[in-house]
């Protein structure tokens, strides 16, 4: 019999407001990130952990951190964050600390190493992972490396096939994949950004793009564009050996987004 796995919950761009009902190109952003929550609740089984990948406010107030501290307690499942290019780390840093959020950048659960990294650039859409950061990621690696590793971070490594998005990725993704490279024990990479799902494998690491729990992007497009696809999150199932399973939900929460935005 295969052994049980670990459930994680992806769970990203968010863009709470200080102000409750505030919108964002239309949609109510405290509400469809309820709507995640609450799916969330409804599991048949609850997850073990969630990660939090970055843009969870969109205007880095206390505030909007506080709700999302709020909202996510009653749910008592470990919960762990990365900033996004939205986000105001060190407001983060002070208000998202309180079980079960926590700031841990490191640690293991369920067999897996996990390792979290910051690819926010101040004042910048686009992401770079600082040298002293990858320099950290090698010595984890260094250390933990009979252990199955994630990893995750904001902004996405590769282009994604939305020509408006190719200036706003990981600018440095090449440094980051020399030291992927130099350590096989890494098996899956999360992240969020692009507002749409996304796979791509290279060099036996699996890299995973997870929609919105607000607005989504439409795949594929040359200039900005909204789509109508609903909010999602994504559930990995990641076993002692290694191996691992994905897939992501959507709700049901009806978007009205404004389909004219040509930004944000």
């Amino acid at each position: 019999m295969r052994e049980p796995s670990l459930l994680v919950a992806q769970i990203t761009d968010i863009h709470l407001f200080a102000e409750s009902d505030k919108r964002l190109l239309g949609l109510q952003t405290l509400e469809s990130f309820q709507t995640v929550l609450y799916q969330v609740k409804d599991l048949e089984r609850q997850p073990n952990l969630l990660l939090l990948t970055g843009d969870l406010s969109q205007d880095g107030s206390a505030e909007s951190y506080q709700t999302l501290q709020a909202m996510v307690q009653p749910l008592g499942i470990p919960t762990y964050w990365v900033p996004g290019n939205h986000d105001d780390p060190a407001v983060m840093a002070q208000v998202l600390k309180r079980s079960p959020v926590s700031d841990q950048k490191s640690f293991r659960a369920g067999g897996w190493r996990f390792l979290l990294l910051d690819s926010c650039v101040p004042g910048c859409v686009y992401g770079s992972i600082s040298s002293a950061s990858l320099e950290w990621l090698d010595a984890e690696l260094s250390q933990f490396r009979d252990e199955p590793t994630l990893i995750t971070f904001h902004h996405p490594p590769f282009l994604v096939g939305c020509d408006w998005m190719n200036d706003i990725g990981l600018q440095n993704a090449n440094e980051l994949f020399a030291i992927c490279d130099r350590h096989p024990q890494i098996k899956v990479v999360l992240f969020g950004h692009i507002h749409q799902e996304f796979y791509r494998q290279r060099n036996g690491v699996h890299y995973l793009g997870t929609p919105s729990t607000c607005i989504q992007f439409k795949p594929n497009s040359s200039s900005f564009s909204l789509d109508e696809e609903q909010p999602g999150l994504r559930l990995v199932n990641l076993f002692p050996d290694g191996s691992w399973e994905s897939a992501v939900q959507r709700t049901l929460y009806v978007c009205e987004p404004d389909l004219t935005a040509a930004g944000y």
